[in-house]
């Protein structure tokens, strides 16, 4: 070796750690680690790794196997390193003869910086040697030919002896691409002597036989051990330091190579930090063939064949490690990817609302999926829609599916619709546990004494007593600060066993993801076996549950589990709140809920992403998809991206929830409201006759009529101004139906836009899909664009009855509130409670700007009617309950599953809208 400067190593250490530390500038959280596997006790192999990963400042971890491991036992380590997140390089050292073609291959690609699996060997023989890993042991070769001993490889006969397989293959790749000429051979080959005689420079790729002679090695040539044996004396062709006409010894080859196999990890970890950063997804659209006339939806859905979940996870940035997958076309997502893109800056947050509905409701999801699949599909702008999960009442009841229509389509629509992957399942269960143990508690209360009370409680199991997590939680709450359970007086033991709930202001209701009107008021208790405890209760739909509502707005594990301990489902004798926690049941909610967490991803018609996650009740809870599933998206789709998530309803329902309630618990910002209105809805709001699902519109909204469109527009106009009360622009996006005429849809965009709308857009997804909605993506992207200012309605800390007048008064219209005595003592035991400073969620019919859904357009000086006030503290909100609202809705005399029916042969669903 040439003197006089540090050894090749030492440059390719100190640069790694500048680059190293460079990264960690800018990614302080970033902790690259290097996994190696061992089968052996190589300690001296253990200890160069070790220091020179400390040098460069990286983690290494190293997995020592027995020397005799199986093939497969090997593969086991290499697959669980491939889905560790935290591991972003893996090197094998392992015997030569445990190095098949199966273990080598299952290495991850990205993760193989020895460069020995087939996708980077093929790479570096095709050219691509900057895509891919080049094995560290053949680059030391060169280098130490090259720098340390001066070698001028072109044209230089080179044999390569010994070696095998990827570092056989490697060698010859860089030997060709110096211009030499490259010959390999094994130990035993009948004309090795005079191939040696050939040879400038020989290659040693393994040990040599003790038979083959030195002398066969000409004088001058140049021989280089790349053979690992850091424990033996031997170099293979002479003794240590012997220098075969110019040798190099193995250790330099071995210590660069260990060098250069760190400057690798220190690259794959650049390379995976790269693919954090905001990048626009190499997503495959799938291509429409739209039809006319167009079929129904499901014909549509079953038309296109979606891609397999996992190719789109992959294509939108997701580790294999952060999805579930249920079936081919759908998956869970992991709440870890929050983590990992957390320093990932957010893209534009924009919602989609509408004007007062007709009973048909005016394509939301629809324009909401063409918007996703215009902007992704057509205009390459990563885009995600997250959308709220049907439930099966409307499913089966009056509305049919929620996936879209048309061209602008959820798919597989059938799996969308129904069950999905059993969220509405999880948060029954839940919620129907919770309501057992309030009626079990007050039973046992009424039976037993308190002592027996006590004694079942924390009973003794086999000779021990204690007290469980969540029980220890009540005596601290209870301010009793002991662990022994028999250290409790008989006053703490009656205080820690009893709740004293008042069944009459038990709130909690068992739920039912079916419309039946015959379970909105029940009798529980008539058996014999309660001994005379009965009550009058009722069954909500399950949307309506507070678990749903608790969902949707939870930001994590943990946060989910303690707003569901805080959930308040009655009162006890002295005015003061039960909670979940109290009942002793939160943990197991929390298991309940576990997976139900997880936000679901799915695909558009056009192969685009969609999350679709809880699905609260619109008149009730806040309606609107989960925050978590926007916070994901947000991350996912990068700075310049789009996410776009829909509202329940008119906006004076889901968009001011949305923005009252939603975005103070997530603390994300819109950038842009999207506003559906239709011709349609529109007469409606003119005057127009009723529309009556199931039966034939009449000629008013299938013909020409501009008085009534002009009519109507008050509400576009009014919905337009209540979104400006939180100061975000609006686009209107009119969903285009084929009965509507040009003049019709030319009136409604120049009065949306006079009445200040950023612009008004006719849109065509449902005949056409994404193309027919570029117009309205556009007109998206430069509103979100704009400097918004948003601001919330009101401050949580007013009294709750101001807090009810001001949405009352400036989002409704109306001229004040009246409080009924039922709704005024409500309110009156809230605020004592400590609730008072919560936000609202009014629960309100969806047909009107008031409570009357007779009431079209836009009403005026009437006076809101609030006939109950209730509370719902896990998801954090009071919802006043204006007028008479239901929350089990019931099934009409013909309900869509007359139309439901399954092809016992092929096993399809058939009539799903």
């Amino acid at each position: 070796m040439q003197r006089g400067r540090s050894p090749p190593r030492r440059e390719v250490i100190q640069n790694s750690k500048e680059v190293l530390s460079l990264l960690q500038e800018k990614n302080p959280a970033f902790k690259p680690v290097l996994a190696v596997i061992q089968a052996g006790d190589d300690n001296l192999l253990q200890e160069v790794n070790q220091n020179l990963a400390e040098e460069a400042g990286l983690n290494i971890t190293h997995i020592c196997l027995p020397p005799d491991s199986s093939e497969d036992e090997i593969i086991d380590e290499i697959l669980k390193m491939n889905e560790d997140a935290r591991v972003h390089g893996l090197s094998l050292q392992v015997p030569e003869n445990s190095l098949s073609s199966k273990v080598l291959n299952a290495l991850k690609p990205e993760k193989d910086v020895d460069g020995v699996t087939d996708v980077n060997l093929g790479k570096l023989v095709r050219g691509d040697a900057h895509e891919c890993f080049v094995s560290p042991v053949a680059r030391a070769v060169i280098e130490l030919l090259e720098k340390s001993v001066g070698v001028n490889l072109d044209g230089k006969k080179v044999l390569v002896l010994g070696a095998h397989g990827p570092l056989e293959a490697a060698l010859q790749c860089l030997f060709q691409r110096k211009d030499s000429m490259t010959m390999s051979s094994q130990w035993k080959t009948p004309q090795l002597e005079s191939k040696l005689q050939e040879a400038d420079i020989v290659i040693l790729g393994s040990p040599k036989p003790e038979e083959i002679p030195v002398a066969w090695i000409r004088p001058g040539t140049t021989v280089l051990n790349c053979f690992h044996s850091f424990m033996s004396e031997k170099l293979g062709c002479g003794s240590h330091g012997v220098h075969c006409g110019g040798s190099i010894a193995e250790d330099d080859v071995s210590l660069l190579a260990a060098a250069l196999r760190i400057q690798n990890m220190v690259s794959s970890g650049r390379r995976w930090l790269r693919e954090q950063q905001h990048r626009r997804w190499r997503l495959h659209c799938l291509k429409l063939q739209p039809l006319s006339p167009v079929p129904s939806d499901i014909e549509i859905s079953r038309g296109q064949t979606p891609k397999a979940v996992d190719v789109l996870a992959k294509e939108i940035g997701l580790l294999a490690e952060e999805i579930e997958i249920y079936g081919k076309s759908k998956a869970k997502v992991r709440l870890s990817l929050l983590e990992r893109l957390k320093d990932q800056a957010d893209g534009k947050y924009v919602l989609v609302a509408g004007i007062t509905p007709t009973p048909l409701g005016e394509g939301k999801s629809t324009v909401t999926i063409g918007l996703v699949q215009a902007l992704t599909a057509h205009l390459n702008v990563n885009s995600f829609a997250c959308l709220r999960q049907p439930s099966q009442g409307p499913t089966f009841g009056v509305k049919g599916g929620a996936a879209g229509g048309g061209y602008a389509q959820v798919i597989p629509m059938e799996e969308f619709n129904l069950h999905l992957t059993g969220d509405i399942h999880a948060i029954t269960a839940a919620n129907n546990l919770l309501a057992a143990a309030i009626d079990t508690r007050i039973l046992h209360e009424n039976t037993q004494t308190d002592k027996a009370l006590y004694n079942r409680l924390v009973p003794s199991v086999n000779g021990v007593r204690e007290f469980s997590e969540i029980q220890l939680a009540r005596l601290k709450k209870l301010g009793i600060n002991k662990t022994d359970p028999s250290a409790l007086t008989e006053e703490e033991m009656g205080k820690f066993a009893r709740l004293n709930i008042d069944p009459s202001t038990i709130t909690w209701q068992r739920v039912l993801d079916t419309n039946d009107r015959f379970l909105r008021k029940i009798t529980i208790g008539q058996a014999s076996t309660e001994k005379g405890y009965s009550r009058q209760a009722q069954f909500d739909i399950a949307v309506a549950s507070e678990i749903m509502a608790v969902l949707a707005l939870t930001d994590s594990l943990a946060d989910m589990k303690e707003r569901l301990g805080r959930m308040v489902v009655a009162s006890d004798k002295d005015g003061q709140p039960v909670t979940a926690e109290d009942l002793g049941v939160t943990g197991a909610l929390t298991v309940l809920m576990k997976d139900a967490i997880k936000p679901n991803l799915m695909q558009t018609l056009e192969g685009t992403p969609v999350f679709v996650h809880a699905g609260p009740f619109a008149n009730i809870a806040h309606g609107n998809s989960s925050v978590l599933a926007d916070k994901i998206a947000l991350k996912l789709v990068g700075e310049e991206g789009f996410v776009v998530t829909e509202a329940g309803f008119g906006a004076d329902i889901g968009m001011e929830k949305f923005f009252n309630i939603k975005c103070r618990a997530s603390g994300l910002v819109p950038n842009a409201v999207v506003l559906v209105a239709t011709v349609r809805a529109l007469k409606m709001h003119g005057g127009g006759p009723s529309v009556i699902p199931g039966v034939p519109l009449k000629k008013e909204y299938t013909e020409e009529n501009i008085q009534l469109v002009a009519d109507g527009c008050c509400n576009l106009q009014k919905q337009i101004q209540i979104a400006q009360l939180f100061e975000v622009p609006v686009v209107v996006a009119l969903n285009v139906f084929k009965t509507d005429t040009r003049a019709e849809i030319d009136l409604v965009c120049e009065l949306a836009k006079r009445a200040g709308a950023f612009d008004a857009v006719p849109c065509y997804h449902w005949s056409v899909g994404g193309k027919g909605s570029v117009d309205l993506a556009r007109a998206v992207r430069e509103a979100a664009n704009t400097n918004s200012h948003f601001q919330f309605l009101y401050d949580v800390q007013l009294p709750i009855v101001e807090k009810i007048r001001k949405i009352a008064q400036a989002v409704y219209g109306a001229k004040d509130i009246e409080l009924f005595p039922e709704a005024q003592s409500k309110i009156d035991r809230y605020t004592q409670q400590g609730f008072g400073n919560l936000p609202i969620c009014m629960a309100k019919t969806h047909l009107s700007l008031s409570h009357q859904p007779d009431k079209k357009g836009v009403p005026r000086d009437f006076v809101l009617p609030i006939s109950d006030v209730r509370a719902s503290i896990g998801a954090g909100f009071i919802y006043p309950l204006v007028g008479t609202m239901s929350t089990m809705p019931g099934l009409p005399t013909r309900p869509c599953f007359y139309d439901i029916d399954l092809d016992t042969e092929t096993e399809q669903v058939q009539g799903l809208f």
